[in-house]
């Protein structure tokens, strides 16, 4: 027995512009707004064939502008913030650029090895590895909603691994002492040490997010949307954030009152020798230090919240603690 055709509709609805398309869906009925017939149509048709994916075993052809705005919309509603989508649109218009694509069906291999070594040509290996990113994520996302066929790769070329721009334990104490008559940026630069926290999360710290009888702070990840309300701390930061705090005026919410200042970062730079030292390189060498300790991958990745080990290893830390496990093995009290 044939089984029944799921047949999505288009209509409009009185006294609201737009067009809508209607649909019934596990037992329910859902419908979808859209600006004008043409797309409402459109959408419509991609509907029928995901509907009936089980009758249909080939992709639909959707124009390739349709189908970036669905991308769009598909993004928002799973709340990804606007500088990833943005980011995401911005590698679609490059490939839209460089490749010329109009619809779905042109969304192949061939345009997509030509995108790599066009866009290649353009800008550098880790940025193309972010549009490279976008790009399968985006194809990721076509393929299930039939767009495209399953099988096409795209993979992100290799990078020359850098050192990590991370410091030594005395190139961190005298980086503090070059800051002590700064004493905001002096304690700037001893929550990122001891935090791994990125300049802007240390920012937004408020006074309320200490807690002082538990030695945690909660703080926040803007960049991943995430939140740490117990972040440990050590005992002697927690000190001098207890005296800091004390002398603050009655009323301040914010931790930091004033801004973070440029030129006295660039000044105590200079003392110590460390013109090029980036703020961030203060959450690398806390990743790092934490490494060359033996601490865990799986530890430092939670505290920096990151996605993945690989990220922590590769990027934030200058030596593997598995790697210096095994360099501690050998019998080199034997030797000297």
């Amino acid at each position: 027995m044939m089984e029944t055709m799921k047949k999505p509709w288009v209509y409009k609805r009185k006294s609201i512009k737009g067009w809508w398309c209607g649909w019934y869906e596990g037992g329910k009925r859902k419908a979808k707004a859209l600006p004008s017939k043409v797309l409402a149509e459109h959408f419509r048709h991609m509907k029928y064939a995901q509907l009936n994916s089980d009758v249909f075993t080939s992709v639909v052809d959707f124009e390739w502008r349709h189908m970036v705005e669905e991308y769009q919309q598909f993004k928002q509603v799973g709340g990804r913030k606007e500088a990833s989508i943005y980011e995401a649109l911005l590698t679609l218009r490059h490939f839209e650029r460089l490749v010329g694509a109009n619809s779905s069906r042109e969304i192949t291999q061939q345009n997509l090895d030509a995108f790599v070594l066009s866009r290649g040509e353009e800008v550098g290996k880790n940025t193309l590895n972010k549009d490279i990113a976008n790009l399968r994520a985006f194809l990721n996302w076509a393929v299930r909603n039939r767009f495209v066929g399953s099988g096409l790769e795209i993979r992100k070329v290799k990078v020359a691994q850098k050192p990590v721009g991370s410091l030594s334990v005395q190139q961190v104490r005298d980086l503090l002492t070059a800051a002590a008559k700064y004493p905001t940026l002096r304690l700037r630069v001893l929550l990122a040490v001891t935090t791994g926290l990125r300049r802007g999360d240390i920012e937004v710290i408020r006074i309320g997010d200490i807690h002082f009888d538990r030695n945690t702070i909660a703080t926040r990840n803007r960049k991943a949307g995430k939140a740490m309300p117990e972040r440990p701390m050590p005992e002697a930061i927690m000190t001098e954030l207890s005296s800091y705090v004390v002398a603050l005026q009655d009323g301040q919410e914010r931790l930091f009152s004033d801004r973070f200042s440029a030129k006295r970062w660039e000044r105590i730079r200079r003392i110590v020798k460390l013109p090029d030292l980036k703020f961030h390189d203060l959450r690398k060498t806390f990743a790092s230090l934490l490494a060359q300790r033996g601490v865990s991958t799986a530890v430092t990745q939670r505290l920096l919240e990151h996605s993945s080990p690989q990220l922590t290893n590769d990027v934030y830390t200058n030596v593997d603690p598995v790697l210096r496990q095994a360099i501690n093995q050998l019998p080199v009290a034997e030797w000297v």
